[in-house]
């Protein structure tokens, strides 16, 4: 009974935490784009404003260069601003958070990805859509950047009673015994998995590839 109780209390507080963590990165975002993002704004128009008062060449390129720089942070702004502010997740099935991930890679041309799903409609709770498109997000950065990989493929199947994600990669591989998983960012992933009952199962060859399976019990509540 007092080890269901702890179960309940970790599953609840880890709910807990994701929802602080979404309104603390869209509340940042609204202040970016209507604090920061409203004063690069105005510094851009007093810039222009002086070029066009200005009538000595060089002082004129000088504004121009530091308008420049003052048009480029702001679109970078308004760009972090989108993506912090973006509820994606909620409002899109694990399927199509994924398969959104996919249509990147294929973009990017760096290597060659695979994508099935057994049920494209299916979709999980919040908690567990967050959890599993992160760790697709991780594994995806790490076979790209670290792994050297030419193929990813990815499987995701809803079962009876859990769903399954299946992660591979054919590049360099590493030694899973002798490498801390927080080297390569998922730890706190498998610590959260676990968290809601799931399962994290990490395996690693060298010079033959990374496979990463993920198990989470199905939950009736949306």
């Amino acid at each position: 009974m007092l080890q269901n109780q702890i179960e309940m209390h970790q599953k609840e507080l880890l709910s807990t935490q994701i929802e602080i963590q979404n309104q603390t990165m869209q509340h940042i975002g609204r202040e970016i784009h209507d604090n920061v993002g409203q004063k690069l704004t105005l510094a851009s128009l007093y810039t222009q404003q002086l070029a066009f008062e200005n009538k000595a060449p060089q002082v004129n390129e000088s504004i121009e260069n530091i308008s420049k720089i003052i048009n480029e942070s702001l679109s970078e702004l308004r760009e972090l601003s989108r993506s912090l502010t973006d509820n994606s997740i909620e409002r899109n099935t694990i399927y199509q958070l994924v398969n959104q991930e996919v249509k990147k890679i294929k973009d990017l041309n760096l290597c060659s990805i695979a994508f099935e799903c057994n049920q494209k409609s299916n979709d999980l709770v919040y908690t567990q859509k967050a959890i599993l498109f992160r760790i697709v997000q991780e594994f995806l950065q790490n076979s790209m950047k670290h792994a050297q990989c030419k193929s990813i493929m990815i499987q995701l199947n809803f079962n009876l009673d859990n769903v399954q994600l299946l992660l591979e990669d054919d590049g360099k591989g590493f030694d899973v015994a002798k490498t801390n998983n927080s080297g390569i960012g998922l730890a706190n992933m498998q610590k959260r998995t676990e968290m809601i009952g799931g399962k994290f199962i990490l395996e690693s060859r060298l010079n033959v590839g990374t496979q990463l399976t993920v198990i989470l019990p199905l939950l009736n509540e949306k």
